[in-house]
């Protein structure tokens, strides 16, 4: 797969201090979280984890791509949700490896419209073309 050429239109920058168990800060001060391992990993939980962190970002955006195919297709998802589970876990080389589970609650469509959008939306959200073919990414209608 080769690497796609983008037109920056933006660009977010975040500092890590002490990795997972620090925190981390972005350069517009807008974004500054303490985060921890979860306690299922022998941390505190006391923070956020990047987990937590990549699941918010993703479900944002994700929501953000429905939107705009959805505009396309005049279809209302108005009172629309999108939930991204994401997990970790060791990969079989040893490593550690993330899995995703985007679902989305689109009350106003029938399930087959929903379906259509959702996958339409997976074509169109920038972090579904980021991890597309390096982890694996479930989509679902509630």
């Amino acid at each position: 797969m080769a690497i796609q050429k983008i037109d920056v239109a933006y660009t977010a920058v975040a500092t890590a201090e002490n990795g997972r168990d620090g925190r981390v800060s972005s350069s517009d001060g807008k974004l500054d979280v303490v985060v921890n391992p979860p306690k299922e990993m022998g941390g505190s939980g006391a923070g956020t984890n990047p987990e937590q962190l990549f699941a918010a970002g993703y479900s944002a955006c994700f929501q953000g791509a429905l939107g705009v195919v959805a505009r396309a297709a005049k279809a209302d998802i108005s009172g629309s949700t999108v939930t991204a589970a994401v997990s970790l876990g060791k990969t079989e080389a040893g490593g550690f490896g993330l899995e995703v589970a985007i679902t989305a609650s689109i009350p106003n469509v029938d399930a087959a419209t929903a379906q259509e959008l959702i996958e339409k939306a997976h074509q169109v959200c920038p972090y579904s073309n980021a991890t597309r073919g390096n982890i694996k990414v479930e989509l679902a209608v509630a």
